[in-house]
């Protein structure tokens, strides 16, 4: 039981963001990229903080940015002009 503890649940928090993101994504809900952005973010806490883990920080980092990138085109389709 100490393992699930060892940083403080916030692991097991980030994981259960990523799976929501993930699911609100393939059922077309755009938050789902807010959500995963906040799971990004957690992930880079514990990656730098907890875990001194460069790997996982950077990794989240760059996922990160592509869900931004993601977030901003969805928003760029719907406001572009149908033909």
């Amino acid at each position: 039981m100490d393992l699930f503890w060892q940083y403080y649940g916030l692991d097991s928090l980030g994981m259960l963001l990523s799976l929501l993101a993930m699911y609100m994504i393939g059922n077309q809900n755009r938050w789902g990229f807010v959500v995963f952005a906040v799971a990004n973010v957690l992930w880079v806490y514990l990656g730098v903080y907890l875990m001194d883990s460069i790997g996982i920080a950077v990794g989240n980092l760059i996922f990160l940015i592509i869900n931004v990138r993601g977030y901003l085109r969805w928003v760029g389709a719907d406001t572009e002009p149908l033909d």
